[in-house]
């Protein structure tokens, strides 16, 4: 949610931060809405001071036995205007909320124009890919030789982009969870946390999640919300509190189930595990002093690659552009995993800082300042690290032997048994 108090100081400014995102000028909307807004709330400030001098002057006359008729009847009337007024506040303002958060956060300067992902810079790569003396197949290929990755039994149990894994592979994707969880935690500073996957209306709006993207959620009868990302309820977290400068960073990570509607995806990513509707994410949020918000943006966008790293899977880092930049964020980090059954680089996670943007959504603030009593909204970023589905894609690829094998890390060997092939049979 953007300040109004920035609208007013400066619309061009504000006009051309959305000119960015693809937008037509707004301010001008806002501001003449604001402008009745503020009219009528000035107003009403008027007739209540009117009717409290009223009141005085009724209860006085009514002490002193004066005929006090013509003045009540000035009240009641005051009492039907502000009547009036309140309501043409509270629709001014609600009328003013719906422009400000169907719109984007401001970008950061940093962030390259461009109208889509074909814009996007990339800022460096680590690892070379392997050289295969074979043709390297893709995850699903792999997969359904070795028996263990199976479709047709997920699309018979729930259509289409689900998967059903057997055995070893199953097996190893709750190590990459594991082991994910185990390093952000024990070598990263984050707090493993368990929260729900569903969440109420509030919860979903504090990240706007909705309601400019409700078509890309899963609703129950109930009115709550299959969550997306664990970012949803890790960063709703401190949603209407006030936490003590001392406090920050705080930082959580999260191993969740995440459902998604994949509304417009059609035709992408059909065949195998890329593109899901249900996945397992570990989740990475920070909640940050606004003066180190750009810190703990290269530090969760490190530590998701650490995990890269750790795996011994080649990446890149990429910034994302204008066009591309998700709607809560004001600068992202992609970070894309090399796949060799592909020959290309595909995103594995998504580091962004929000700034203050979902904060004013949920209310979410700091005390600190020099007397320790100033109060500000706080930083929130997120990032996956990483999606686990996908790191075993990226495992099963680069790790494929000819005979259709696929080598164990030796990161993950002891969350494994040692384990250190996953062969047919």
């Amino acid at each position: 949610m953007h300040d109004i108090r920035v609208i007013r100081t400066d619309p061009a400014a504000f006009d051309a931060a959305m000119a960015r995102r693809g937008l037509s000028p707004v301010s001008s909307e806002i501001l003449a809405l604001d402008t009745q807004r503020r009219a009528a709330q000035t107003a009403l400030q008027e007739k209540q001071a009117r009717r409290n001098a009223l009141a005085k002057e009724i209860g006085q006359g009514k002490r002193q036995g004066a005929d006090t008729a013509a003045l009540e009847a000035e009240a009641t009337a005051l009492r039907t205007d502000m009547d009036g007024l309140e309501t043409a506040v509270s629709e001014f303002d609600a009328a003013i909320k719906r422009i400000l958060e169907a719109l984007p956060n401001v970008l950061d300067a940093s962030v390259p124009d461009g109208p889509d992902e074909t814009a996007n810079v990339e800022l460096k790569r680590v690892g070379e890919p392997r050289a295969f003396n074979f043709v390297p197949k893709q995850h699903f290929e792999l997969g359904e030789a070795l028996g263990m990755m199976d479709f047709a039994t997920a699309a018979k149990l729930a259509g289409a982009r689900f998967t059903v894994l057997r055995g070893k592979l199953a097996r190893m994707e709750r190590a990459l969870a594991q082991f994910m969880l185990d390093f952000h935690t024990q070598e990263r500073g984050y707090e493993e946390t368990i929260v729900p996957s569903l969440v109420n209306e509030a919860t979903a709006y504090g990240t706007a999640q909705l309601p400019k993207f409700e078509e890309d959620l899963f609703k129950t009868t109930d009115g709550r919300y299959l969550i997306p990302t664990a970012e949803v309820p890790l960063t709703n977290m401190v949603a209407g509190d006030i936490v003590a400068e001392k406090q920050l960073p705080i930082r959580v990570t999260s191993l969740t189930d995440c459902f998604r509607s994949e509304a417009g995806s059609a035709g992408r990513d059909t065949r195998g595990m890329l593109r899901q509707h249900q996945f397992r994410k570990v989740e990475m949020v920070c909640i940050a002093h606004p003066e180190k918000s750009w810190d703990e943006h290269e530090w969760m966008t490190r530590s998701a690659e650490m995990v890269l790293e750790r795996l011994g899977l080649p990446y890149r880092r990429i910034v994302l552009c204008s066009g591309d930049t998700g709607f809560a964020s004001t600068r992202t980090h992609d970070i894309e995993v090399w796949l060799p059954g592909q020959g290309t680089y595909r995103e594995i996670s998504s580091c962004s800082n929000c700034k203050d943007f979902q904060a004013r959504r949920m209310n979410a603030r700091f005390r600190g300042g020099s007397d320790g009593k100033a109060v500000s909204f706080v930083h929130t970023l997120n990032g996956s690290g990483l999606a686990v589905g996908r790191t075993l894609i990226a495992v099963m690829e680069n790790y494929q032997q000819a005979d259709g094998s696929i080598t164990v890390p030796e990161a993950l060997r002891p969350y494994l048994g040692g384990l250190e092939a996953i062969a047919a049979g």
